[in-house]
């Protein structure tokens, strides 16, 4: 086992509960230390969503860490392997040596455990004999009991190799749209014109891709979910799987909003299918994008990186969908982003979908109809593949971002340059030559700064690959430099070029839904009053001033119900929230204003499910901690935004 890690993850300053890290006392009755009962509740949460950090010997005190030690450390260190090996306790023991580490904090032991995230042939890992009570996932800071539905979705992925192999009795080649299944043939005919497939009958090529089987115990035949999906006519899908739903949307502008100029839909338009669907959508997808000019031999190569990279991210897309979810498959295009949802989480481990190499198709038998026509990558490296070619256009990261509370896959290609022009030249400006001598993590964190007026630990981690050390070493050292300032403590933290202070020097402040000029750093208390002495704002005109006092007012009576009693129930607490969010957008502090809440209680246990679930969208999704944050409701009539 590890002793020290040294000045990185582990260093307590670095660390806030979140939904990765849970602190634990461990000081047992005597004081003598002890294994908690709620360890587990924690390890099969943490397992059964993205892994995390379990802390022993720790305690939260106004919102951070203090050491309090593990007395007898090697006991609990002990239990805890005696107590994971034991199925009565936990289904599987996912912990090895190298997840235990000790650290030392003057005479304190502390002992932290990271905890793996399960496969999905170990999901569900639960508490004990039964998996629908003893099942357990993380959301936000907070373990919570799955519910049965959620419990039977893991148990049935963990069975499934693949979704789409189901035969579909009763099923037959009079639902396919043979249209469809004639480009198909065409195209693969033109790719390999010599394969014996292209001798077959539909009915016989079908079942060479696995788009209609025979069942060689009871003799039963028909059309698989993948022959139905992506060669299917949509009545037919529809009767096979109710819950089908494609969307393609072109919207006008960087912005999230549910209008769209041009869509494709399930409307019956069309066949439907994810064939024709793949089709249209990468046709309008390509739609615009600048070619240029190359030569293969004598003709010109229409293709590019991000050509390649759209084609991937949308088979992906289509190929790893789980079906039976309960969101449809969406994909946006807008000026400044391809956007790709589909529903059911990850099958590995984000970072392994990442680095590549790890395969886990959720519909294997979609994935080769796909491959045969030379597209989508095998092995699992279509993610590589996806990040290289974006990078190769000097682009941000991709962003993939996995909602476990509503079983969706998100993935955001933004063509927003790592290192805008307008911002290089105002750094180098600003700085001089000195900005060309920093590191490529240094100059991103400027730059950041200054394209989205502040940068935060986890944001620049979403930027750049470097170590999290280096990167509290890289921030702290600008700092240092004088080259940007800091405010907050621990992963509340954020960073600002000086004399930028992102809330300070706003030109205007939005403030319930209406611009008002400002000439002061923060809005007081609406308890207050809302006279220019003492609300802190001031008007351009009395009767701009009237109208911001009617509008407040309106607002408070929405809140009255629930800001006259500390006992309301939490069900009229959120439908308040998301009658006040609606059509404008609110902070916390105005939230906590209107509903007498305290923001941290009002943050920790009812805004911040509400973003989970998709109720509220945040104004700033790239930065989980910008002081700007506020929210809105999420349009009922949209679906969520990727």
């Amino acid at each position: 086992m590890s002793s020290t890690p040294g000045n990185d993850f582990f260093d307590l300053q670095n660390l806030n509960e979140r939904v990765d890290v849970e602190f634990k006392t461990a000081q047992g009755r005597d004081g003598t230390g002890q294994l908690p009962k709620s360890f587990w509740e924690s390890y099969s949460a943490m397992a059964n969503t993205d892994g995390g950090l379990i802390a022993l010997g720790v305690k939260e005190v106004d919102k951070e860490p203090v050491a309090v030690g593990v007395p007898d450390h090697e006991k609990v260190v002990q239990t805890l392997f005696d107590q994971a090996n034991n199925p009565q306790i936990v289904s599987v023991n996912l912990l090895s040596d190298r997840d235990i580490t000790r650290r030392k904090i003057g005479e304190l032991t502390i002992v932290f455990i990271r905890i793996p995230r399960a496969d999905r042939k170990n999901r569900p890992v639960h508490l004990g004999d039964n998996p629908l009570t003893g099942t357990f996932r993380r959301n936000n800071e907070g373990d919570y009991r799955c519910s049965r539905e959620i419990v039977e979705h893991m148990l049935g992925e963990r069975v499934r190799d693949t979704q789409d192999s189901t035969l579909l009795e009763g099923f037959s080649l009079s639902d396919i749209d043979l249209e469809s299944l004639r480009i198909y043939r065409q195209n693969f005919a033109n790719r390999q014109p010599a394969h014996v497939l292209n001798n077959l009958d539909a009915l016989d090529f079908l079942q060479q891709l696995g788009g209609y089987r025979k069942d060689r115990q009871t003799g039963k035949e028909g059309l698989t979910v993948a022959g139905l999906l992506m060669f299917g006519k949509l009545r037919s899908i529809l009767d096979a799987i109710p819950r089908y739903i494609v969307d393609y949307q072109e919207r006008p502008r960087a912005v999230r909003e549910a209008r769209w100029i041009d869509r494709l839909t399930t409307d019956f338009s069309w066949s439907g299918n994810l064939y024709d669907f793949y089709r249209q959508v990468y046709a309008k997808l390509t739609n615009g994008l600048k070619v240029p000019f190359a030569l293969k031999g004598d003709q010109r190569v229409e293709d590019t990186p991000v050509h390649e990279a759209l084609r991937e991210a949308l088979v992906n897309t289509l190929i790893h969908a789980d079906y039976t979810g309960n969101c449809s498959i969406l994909v946006v295009k807008r000026p400044d982003l391809f956007g790709f949802r589909n529903p059911g989480i990850l099958r590995v481990p984000l970072a392994d979908a990442i680095r590549g190499g790890t395969s886990d198709c959720r519909n294997r038998n979609l994935q080769k109809m796909f491959q045969l026509i030379g597209l989508g990558e095998q092995s699992g490296f279509g993610f590589p593949k996806i990040y290289k070619n974006w990078a190769g256009q000097h682009w941000r990261a991709p962003d993939i971002e996995e909602r476990i509370e509503t079983e969706q896959t998100i993935l955001a290609l933004r063509m927003i340059s790592l290192m805008p022009e307008d911002s290089v030249a105002h750094l180098k400006t600003r700085i001089g030559p000195a900005f060309d001598q920093l590191s490529h993590a240094e100059r991103v964190a400027l730059v950041t700064a200054h394209a989205e007026n502040c940068v935060t630990h986890a944001r620049l981690a979403e930027l750049t690959k470097e170590h999290t050390s280096d990167l509290t070493h890289s921030l702290h050292g600008l700092v240092a430099k004088g080259f940007l300032q800091s405010e907050g403590q621990g992963t509340g933290t954020f960073y600002f070029l000086p004399g930028a202070h992102p809330i300070e020097n706003s030109g205007a402040k939005e403030v319930f839904g209406l611009d008002v000029l400002t000439s002061t750093p923060e809005p007081k208390s609406l308890s207050s009053g809302h006279s220019e002495e003492n609300s802190g704002y001031s008007a351009p005109s009395s009767g701009h001033n009237k109208m911001l006092e009617q509008h407040i007012a309106a607002l408070r009576q929405i809140a009255e119900p629930v800001a006259k009693s500390q006992r309301s129930k939490p069900e009229l607490v959120t439908a308040t929230i998301l009658k006040l969010c609606e059509g404008r957008y609110l902070s916390l502090i105005e939230l906590s204003d209107l509903l007498q809440r305290d923001p941290d209680t009002l943050r920790k246990n009812i805004i911040r499910p509400m973003v989970g679930d998709g109720r509220l969208i945040v104004e700033h999704p790239n930065i989980k901690n910008h002081p700007k944050q506020r929210y809105t409701k999420a349009d009922p009539k949209s679906e969520p935004q990727p």
